[in-house]
């Protein structure tokens, strides 16, 4: 079963795209910012990381350098789900970026396409 790390301060967001990512059968941890992201992530790998950009403590950007800085985390792909794009010619370190709003059918498609690169 994949593992997905849903990760956005607004917990209306969490709680609902953890509802519609578990009734695909996926198994979802939430964090509420980039702090408690890494903790988890790094206290079980999971298969794909979804996150928002803009959030306190730690936002979107810092949180991908420093999963992309740490070997066991490295290739997990990562999908930015966010209001705010990041600047154009800024580090990416995602995978795919989804600008919020978005559908459920292209959001789940999306997390499936990345699911089957890291398996």
């Amino acid at each position: 079963m994949h593992s997905i790390l849903l990760v956005d301060d607004e917990p209306e967001i969490l709680a609902a795209w953890r509802l519609i990512l578990e009734s695909e059968g996926y198994e979802v941890g939430c964090a509420s910012n980039g702090v408690e992201a890494v903790a988890r992530a790094v206290a079980r790998v999971p298969t794909l990381i979804v996150t928002d950009w803009m959030m306190p403590l730690m936002d979107g950007a810092e949180l991908c350098r420093r999963l992309k800085a740490m070997p066991a985390l490295a290739d997990v792909p990562i999908l930015l789900h966010t209001a705010v794009p990041p600047i154009e010619g800024a580090d990416k370190n995602w995978d795919v970026c989804l600008r919020k709003p978005v559908g459920a059918k292209l959001f789940l498609t999306t997390v499936a396409q990345l699911c089957k690169q890291r398996h």
